[in-house]
């Protein structure tokens, strides 16, 4: 975890939010419904829900969340020819303390 490229990929005003609503996915996404009934991907989102939301192109969205994968801050997983995205709490927690005792 890179403390400078996370702060880099939070600079962007829609993946910070993508961020805060994926904490409370059902709540800004409502249920998925293609995530099978056995998975175990809880407060997984698609691609296609926060695209809606953010009014933003699947492509440009896809992007941005391929960023925050690689800077840790989310998780992913794949069913099917839908890719699902979750917040990675752990290494959030990590950036947090890292930022509140490195200044």
């Amino acid at each position: 975890m890179d403390t400078l490229t996370i702060i880099k990929v939070l600079s962007n005003e829609t993946r910070f939010n993508i961020l805060e609503w994926l904490k409370n996915s059902e709540e800004h996404f409502g249920p998925q419904s293609h995530l099978p009934k056995d998975c175990t991907f809880e407060g997984g989102v698609c691609v296609g829900k926060i695209s809606e939301k953010a009014g933003l192109a699947q492509s440009v969205i896809s992007g941005y969340l391929v960023k925050m994968q690689k800077a840790g801050l989310l998780e992913t997983k794949r069913f099917g020819q839908w890719t699902y995205y979750r917040r990675d709490e752990g290494n959030i927690a990590r950036f947090k303390e890292s930022v509140r005792v490195g200044l």
